[in-house]
């Protein structure tokens, strides 16, 4: 089990900009951080680091934390996993106790699967520079690619042996189990129980996951075979999921960030041919059609995609699904389609990298012009074809989720197709409207209309929420700061006191604790709790108190009320001549008013409650006068609270 200390030194060590920054594309607003959220489906980026509370958080999903918590959602890591990834990042070396059987017991099951790749990568690499057959096969291929040394040691590209079970009994005699052998798809058992290679007599293609780790292999057949599929993929496992997988993209994501486009080819070689050439920005679909996973996995690098296609149009076909998905993704997508008798890799390895960027950028055209000039083309002013165009390409300008993209592509189409910009608006229009119906439930308003407070709904019925939220907002943000208290009300005595130094903590905590309030809200009462159980000379907590907080339920709200969705411009008053106060520049205020809307909520339910009390004394013919007394109290500080916060009338 990691030591605490070591923890600690991680956590302080550990930036959330660099961690996040290796997964996300991220841009400057303010002093954050804003990129769109890898862990939602989402266009407008709600994603925001905050690098000096060193935390993340969604305002889209909700999601939050610290570094140690983005990797183990991102990556699927578990706890001690993360701590061990960053602290092989940051050098920090790591200083264990006795482990807990929990922890090792996960670890032990995800981590196993991971070696055993390692190994089977140091296997294949071996077998393909060290053995006769992978020296004479798998070596004596990549050379006829054209691939260097340095491209194979870069790629980590390898030999499996063209034997039953070459790797299996490889595995076994260095003390790896059959049972993770057949988790991870390196091997398979026959119907009789015996345990055989999957890849043998491949070229093997490691697939890295974006932390580099392997996860998977993809092999090549070198003979010809009708009976045996040309490229196999590791099957689905606990480290790997095909559909959501990049080939390259670990190698591609830091290339992919700095040229903000990614290029989507279909193989492997196309991938390592363009890397080779110096173009680093490219990723392929690990041996399946583009799915949505994909998709959004290049959308957290960049909002713009060229697909690298050899010219042959049957691929275009195939690919259209997927790029109407990269549509949906409010990605723009631009096609390239290379000479005839050329790809992407045979054409990398003819020219220079320079040469390559230039033929893309002067080629790449926007797919929806492009697919409708073709379309148009096969039509050949056959009407009826002609009409089936139009839908087609209506339907591709529907996945836009920009109307203004929507209404420039809708007006270039139709000089295009050489028809109405009014018949393709009414077309784009029905299906803006089915697809309304189709998401918007119809049976009940009430379904879908957000959760409100019913005008009806009696002010009693209110909670205090807002105002408690409020008041640990505060806490958290402030709770180690000093300020002059000026005492400027009690809320009970209209008096003023000498101005004295005070914590911010020490000074919520008397005005709450001292008229003897406890807040509705169990988290936020058990933080407030906290507070209060401080000493009298120390009242607050550390920073980093709730942030790394082993109760996910404490660590997630103080991260929700520690980040904030908007920043003021720094330019608002020069360019505006608006001078906007600032929370902390006033605490004073701040604090006194947080306080007192409480106190205000309090009030007006106590308020409410004894009318009720002499209604019902009234009824049954009770004394009332004691009842009287307090409702002459109570609204005597209901008129003081309100000069204070210069509200003329409390309802």
């Amino acid at each position: 089990m990691i030591s605490r200390q070591t923890i600690d030194r991680i956590f302080e060590t550990a930036r959330i900009e660099e961690v996040v920054g290796d997964f996300v594309a991220l841009k400057k607003r303010g002093t954050n951080l804003i990129g769109v959220c890898p862990f939602h489906n989402e266009k407008t980026p709600s994603f925001n680091v905050n690098p000096v509370r060193n935390i993340f958080k969604c305002f889209g999903c909700g999601k939050g934390g610290n570094a140690v918590n983005f990797l183990m959602e991102h990556e699927k890591l578990s706890y001690p996993e993360a701590l061990r990834n960053l602290a092989e990042r940051y050098k920090i070396e790591i200083e264990e106790t006795a482990p807990d059987p929990r922890d090792q017991q996960i670890n032990d099951e995800r981590e196993s699967l991971l070696i055993l790749n390692s190994f089977a990568l140091k296997t294949f690499s071996e077998q393909l520079t060290q053995s006769e057959e992978g020296k004479s096969i798998g070596l004596t291929y990549f050379r006829e690619r054209g691939f260097t040394d340095e491209t194979i040691a870069k790629f980590q590209l390898g030999y499996s042996l063209d034997e039953w079970s070459a790797f299996c009994e490889t595995a076994v005699k260095a003390g790896y189990k059959e049972v993770y052998l057949e988790r991870t798809g390196l091997c398979f058992r026959t119907d009789k129980g015996r345990l055989l290679d999957r890849f043998r007599g491949r070229v093997m293609f490691p697939i890295h996951n974006l932390s580099g780790r392997i996860i998977g292999f993809g092999g090549r057949i070198l003979k010809k075979d009708d009976k045996t599929a040309k490229y196999l993929n590791s099957p689905d496992s606990e480290i790997y999921h095909k559909n959501k997988s990049l080939y390259g993209i670990f190698h591609a994501k830091k290339a992919i960030l700095q040229k903000n486009v990614c290029y989507l080819v279909e193989g492997y070689t196309d991938v390592i041919s363009l890397h080779q050439a110096g173009v680093e920005n490219v990723v392929a679909s690990s041996g399946t059609s583009l799915t949505i996973e994909q998709v959004r996995t290049m959308a957290r690098y960049t909002k713009q995609v060229i697909v690298l296609y050899d010219g042959d149009s049957a691929g275009i076909k195939a690919a259209e699904r997927g790029i109407d998905m990269i549509l949906e993704e409010g990605m723009t997508v631009k096609v390239v389609l290379f000479p005839n008798g050329e790809d992407p890799d045979s054409f990398a390895r003819k020219h220079s990298a320079d040469e390559v960027i230039e033929f893309i950028e002067s080629s790449a055209k926007d797919f929806v012009v492009f697919r409708t000039r073709q379309l148009m083309g096969e039509a050949h002013n056959d009407p009826i074809l002609k009409a089936e165009v139009i839908r087609k390409v209506v339907t591709t300008i529907a996945k836009i989720p920009d109307q203004i993209l929507q209404a420039t592509y809708t007006k270039q189409c139709s000089s295009l197709m050489d028809i109405s910009e009014t018949i393709l608006l009414n077309e784009l229009n029905k299906l803006r409207r089915q697809k309304v119906r189709k998401e918007t439930p119809v049976n009940d308003l009430e379904e879908i209309l957000p959760e409100t407070i019913r005008p009806n709904q009696p002010a009693t019925e209110q909670t205090s929420e807002d105002q408690e939220r409020n008041i640990i907002r505060l806490l958290l943000h402030f709770g180690h700061q000093s300020f002059i208290n000026y005492d400027l009300l009690d809320a009970t005595e209209e008096t003023s006191s000498e101005p004295n130094e005070d914590y911010v903590a020490g000074y919520l905590v008397r005005e709450i604790a001292g008229d003897n309030i406890r807040f509705e809200h169990p988290v936020y009462d058990q933080i407030l709790s906290l507070y209060a159980a401080q000493p009298k000379e120390k009242p607050y907590l550390e920073n980093n108190f709730f942030l790394h907080h082993e109760d996910a339920t404490l660590r997630e709200t103080a991260i929700d009320l520690l980040s904030s969705r908007y920043q003021l411009s720094e330019n608002w008053d020069a360019m505006h001549g608006i001078r906007v106060p600032l929370e902390e520049n006033d605490l004073q205020s701040a604090l006194s008013k947080s306080v007192l809307h409480l106190k205000k909520k309090k009030v007006m339910r106590l308020l409410e409650d004894n009318r009720q009390k002499i209604k019902e004394a009234e009824e049954n013919g009770s004394d009332i006068i004691s009842l009287l007394e307090e409702h002459i109290r109570l609204e005597r500080l209901k008129t003081t609270i309100s000069k204070y916060l210069g509200i003329d009338i409390l309802r």
